[in-house]
């Protein structure tokens, strides 16, 4: 068998080649070789995009607009399952999308064949695409609120609009997914919950991300081995109903299991019949703690879980094994777990799938990108705002920051959008705007600690911010819910919390509303 090498990006033959690793000056071989270069285009999210972003690039660069400075802020509008606030999450996900923004040969032909892209455009995307612009963004794990800006992107236009739908799905859902474990987490009250959602997520891609958002969002496991590989996550695992039905008995398959696994066995017993599945449990337990090992967990799947996990504590204990932990599974969400909890079942672990990984109740985060400001002629960017007759969906023109107030309990009382150039409060009185409402006002008044929220990722294209470790970012998540109010916390009827507009941001909305209103009549 000959083997031949093909560039996976043009199909060209390759032969008579060296190839060297960048990093170790290591000669690489072909197959080597070959997953290198799969490895990288693998991190190339480019063509993952809507139709619409390229032709309005391509229409950019065709009018000769293409250079236009814009800015552009990426925010949701309405918080997932009725809850109070989401946990921002993705961003180490875009910076490594921006990172590697480019059209290879393949695709340009690909735009090439659907017969709706001038050469001039297609030219302009093959050779000219890159990122050059700047971005702000609030760190990974922030505990954040609708219609305040997660990203803020300032570019030439062309470049700024190419970005948005991949942005859009890379920060939504993992923003969605991190949030939801943060619910469960809360829910839980301080109980470990685990990710067991792999086989009912979106896609694989879906479960490995979902995995490490839903580990920022609190979870201290995950069930995707993938997901431990490259991230670090600990992972979980018992087995399923099918290595008990493989066996003759159910008390066979558990000693196997113990045998298999001495250190680590987490028995399932809910197979057959959930209380006689305890009591097997139970023996397998004596006879390894006649060995010197000890059974580690149980697990129940079905079946009313107040009951049966109070049940088992009662048999455990009584035969001695005050150590063995209680795990529940199956169609777990934060208001079940809460009123199982309620009704004191005794659970010490929660192993929740379906509806963490597809954040069941509300599976797609309203995030947005909208243009707030561009510049004319090469002047200075002037703000530019979105009408709607409904009030939630018009822009909060301009390119703007978050400030923070926090009270002298270092809780979180409200945040407010000002421009990106006015100073952070220093113990004056600040008076804050609704973003809809003329009537509705609020006033900080000191003492208070202000803290400006979004960070500098990108300068002139160049990557300037050092993402933190995962745990650092679980850290940041952990200690910015702990700041929250327990009335944000609640899953029915939360405390909203108040996302403001400064006296600038206000005046310009109303202006460039006015403005509209006469422009229209």
């Amino acid at each position: 068998m000959k083997l031949v090498f093909r560039d996976p990006v043009s199909g060209r033959l390759l032969d008579n080649i060296e190839i060297v690793e960048a990093d170790t000056g290591k000669k690489m071989g072909r197959l080597d070789a070959a997953h290198a270069i799969e490895a990288q285009r693998s991190k190339n999210y480019t063509m993952d995009t809507d139709l619409y972003e390229l032709t309005m690039a391509a229409g950019y660069k065709v009018m000769k607009r293409s250079n236009q400075r814009a800015c552009f802020d990426l925010y949701y509008r309405q918080n997932p399952d009725d809850g109070a606030f989401c946990i921002f999450a993705g961003l180490e996900s875009v910076i490594r999308y921006i990172n590697n923004l480019a059209f290879y040969p393949d695709d340009i032909e690909y735009l090439r064949s659907l017969g709706l892209f001038p050469d001039e455009a297609l030219e302009y995307l093959s050779n000219g695409l890159q990122f050059t612009g700047d971005v702000w963004a609030v760190p990974e794990g922030s505990v954040v609120f609708p219609n305040e800006p997660l990203i803020r992107v300032v570019a030439p236009i062309a470049e700024a609009q190419v970005l948005e739908t991949t942005l859009l799905a890379l920060v939504g859902h993992q923003t969605l997914i991190a949030t939801k474990a943060a619910r469960l987490c809360i829910a839980s009250r301080g109980a470990p919950v685990v990710d067991f959602g792999t086989r009912r997520a979106h896609g694989v891609h879906a479960a490995l991300y979902g995995a490490r958002a839903a580990y920022i969002g609190g979870v201290v496991g995950t069930s995707n081995v993938k997901a431990g590989k490259m991230f670090g996550i600990p992972v979980r695992g018992t087995h399923a109903h099918s290595w008990v039905e493989s066996f003759d008995t159910e008390i066979e398959a558990f000693e196997a299991f113990a045998k298999v696994f001495p250190d680590n066995s987490v028995l399932l017993v809910d197979t057959y019949d959930t209380l006689q599945g305890i009591a097997n449990a139970i023996e397998v337990a004596e006879r390894m703690r006649s060995e010197g090992r000890e059974l580690k967990a149980i697990r129940i799947d079905s079946g009313d879980l107040a009951y049966y996990s109070k049940e088992a504590r009662g048999m455990l204990d009584q035969a001695g094994f005050q150590g063995v932990q209680i795990l529940a599974s199956g169609d777990l969400d934060e208001w079940l777990i809460e009123s199982l909890r309620d009704q004191g079942a005794r659970v010490d672990v929660w192993c929740v799938g379906t509806r963490l990984i597809t954040s069941y109740h509300t599976p797609a985060l309203g995030v947005v990108y909208k243009l707030m400001a561009a510049d004319s002629a090469g002047g200075p960017m002037q703000p530019k705002i979105k009408i709607s007759q409904n009030p939630r969906k018009v822009t909060n023109p301009g390119l703007k920051k978050i400030i923070r107030f926090y009270n002298g309990n270092d809780r979180m009382i409200g945040d407010l959008l000002t421009s990106d150039d006015e100073p952070i409060p220093n113990g004056e009185y600040v008076r804050a705007h609704h973003p809809m409402y003329d009537y509705m006002k609020k006033v900080y008044k000191p003492p208070y600690k202000a803290q400006e929220l979004m960070i500098p990722v990108f300068r002139e294209g160049k990557q300037v911010y050092d993402p933190p470790s995962l745990e650092e970012i679980r850290k940041r998540a952990a200690k910015d819910i702990e700041r929250l109010e327990p009335e944000y916390k609640r899953f029915s009827n939360p405390h909203i919390y108040k996302v403001s507009l400064s006296d600038s941001i206000y005046r310009m909305k109303k202006e460039l509303l006015n403005y509209y209103q006469e422009t229209l009549q």
